[in-house]
């Protein structure tokens, strides 16, 4: 009798640490299913920077800087390796912060505001925006719930012995980058 419960303790404890296996792993696909979602929000971002360029670069010729400076930092982060959330964060940070100094270049054109294209780009750019915030809530939070796990006992002993680590977080390190840009039309 006592072997049957040993050997029914043994395929109970086995069992729950292949749970705990199979959660760990879910909870990392959901970490990498989650900046997948921030990479595609972050793309399309990317592919509307070029024509709001563009539009603006129509009216206002002379704010050279302000137009190159969107185009560079469209460039820097599509060279930023895949894998590298704080460089990716950092790197997205200061294209909001360039987007807003072209939407504050756009308010010094009555045209340009008026313009249908300039209003269908920055009504997609917002709707971009929008799914990329909801897009980095779900990466955070799956995050968040792989942490918990590597870090939590007993699942610490199961993450360590197969090599689960801990996820960043996509987060803005500079707190002015925290603060939305004042865009009125």
């Amino acid at each position: 009798m006592g072997f049957w419960i040993v050997i029914a303790a043994l395929v109970a404890a086995a069992l729950y640490l292949i749970a705990l296996y199979n959660g760990l792993v879910k909870k990392r696909q959901m970490v990498e299913e989650g900046w997948s979602g921030i990479d595609v929000q972050l793309k399309r971002r990317s592919d509307l920077i070029p024509n709001l360029v563009e539009t603006v670069k129509g009216y206002a010729s002379h704010e050279k800087a302000t137009l190159e400076a969107v185009t560079d930092l469209r460039g820097a982060a599509s060279r930023v390796p895949a894998g590298d959330v704080a460089g990716r964060a950092a790197v997205e940070s200061q294209i909001s912060q360039a987007l807003g100094r072209l939407f504050a270049v756009a308010e010094a054109y009555p045209d340009l505001k008026a313009s249908d294209n300039f209003r269908e780009l920055q009504a997609g750019l917002d709707k971009v925006e929008d799914a990329l915030q909801m897009a980095r809530r779900y990466y955070n939070g799956a995050v968040r719930g792989l942490n918990v796990m590597v870090e939590s006992f007993p699942s610490n002993l199961v993450a360590g012995k197969f090599g689960f680590a801990k996820a960043e977080y996509f987060e803005i390190e500079d707190p002015a980058d925290r603060a939305l840009p004042k865009v009125s039309f």
